[in-house]
């Protein structure tokens, strides 16, 4: 254990696949510039996202990599926060587990950034016929807990992510996320804190207001200290503007529950729950979600139907 961890570095090792480091590529407005630290996306010279290829920490704690921040409005706002004061650990639109286990060990907490790396193995641009925009990374997910006899970190989980983003109508943005999970050693599973709130999974920490409102597809939510059963999708906004959380309902556990924090934290389709679930080394675990980005103009009735047309889409 002890030499393992002497061969604990949080350094990626990025080998690009599409578009390599200091080159951009641009189609039907979208563009995306890669550098070593990531992939910043752009729509007419506006910044809309960066996805963090290469480690970063805050002065050595909380190292992490693998998740998107800054995220803009469609004003070009930054609308999410990395290293808050109050949840340090917490970096803009993310999906990490509390539980990593093997076997019966648990070889790493993702959701704090303790003892766990990505190591993005490789990264792509692609476009469809829309003009959409994907951004592709292929990551393995180590442990200094489970290394081989040289002391290295051997690969637990292969993970690859497709980020979609849309071209953006006068009202709102579309931004997809899949996220394809599969084990590369046996009995491995993922699950959530362990404890009554079981949070784990996709989880955007967003900047909130003290007039912002929760509301699903049933109406006004309340966030609880505990999951709150509030449908498919979770819609967090006020008068300027927001952010909804689209469920695609071929995710295993749907509808997901929800855990919602009105202020200082962030806000998680819980999949699985305190309760871990496998990872199979043979078939992909699949989680998909939409965000909607949107202005004030956007309500209710409107991210209903957007939900619908997201469920409808066939993958």
């Amino acid at each position: 254990m002890q030499d393992c961890l002497k061969h604990f570095c949080w350094t990626v090792i990025m080998t690009a696949s599409g578009v390599a480091a200091g080159q951009s590529a641009e189609r039907s407005g979208l563009q995306a510039e890669v550098t070593r630290e990531g992939i910043t996306v752009t729509e007419a010279g506006q910044s809309l996202l960066h996805y963090q290829l290469r480690t970063k920490s805050l002065d050595g704690a909380w190292p992490r990599a693998n998740y998107i921040h800054p995220l803009y409005d469609l004003d070009g706002n930054v609308i999410t926060e990395d290293f808050p004061e109050d949840h340090g650990h917490h970096r803009g639109i993310f999906w990490a587990w509390h539980q990593v286990r093997v076997g019966d060990q648990k070889v790493g907490d993702a959701w704090v950034c303790k003892d766990f790396l990505w190591d993005v193995q490789s990264q792509g641009i692609e476009y469809d016929t829309g003009g959409c925009l994907r951004l592709i990374a292929n990551v393995e997910w180590k442990s200094p807990r489970i290394c081989n006899q040289s002391g290295e970190m051997l690969p637990i989980v292969a993970e690859r992510t497709v980020i979609s983003v849309h071209p953006v109508h006068n009202k709102y943005r579309l931004l997809d996320f899949e996220i394809s999970l599969r084990a590369l050693l046996r009995n491995v599973r993922i699950g959530g804190s362990e404890d009554v709130k079981g949070y784990g999974g996709f989880s955007p920490r967003i900047k909130l207001s003290e007039n912002q409102k929760f509301v699903g597809n049933n109406g006004l939510v309340e966030p609880q200290k505990t999951a709150v059963e509030a449908g498919p999708w979770i819609d967090i906004s006020n008068e300027t503007g927001g952010l909804a959380i689209l469920c695609h309902p071929s995710n295993p556990g749907f509808p997901q529950s929800w855990i919602l924090r009105a202020e200082r934290s962030m806000q998680n389709a819980q999949y699985p729950g305190a309760e871990p679930v496998e990872l199979s080394t043979t078939t992909q675990t699949v989680l998909r979600y939409r965000l909607v980005i949107h202005r004030s103009a956007v309500d209710q009735t409107n991210i209903a139907e957007l939900f619908a047309e997201y469920a409808s889409e066939v993958h």
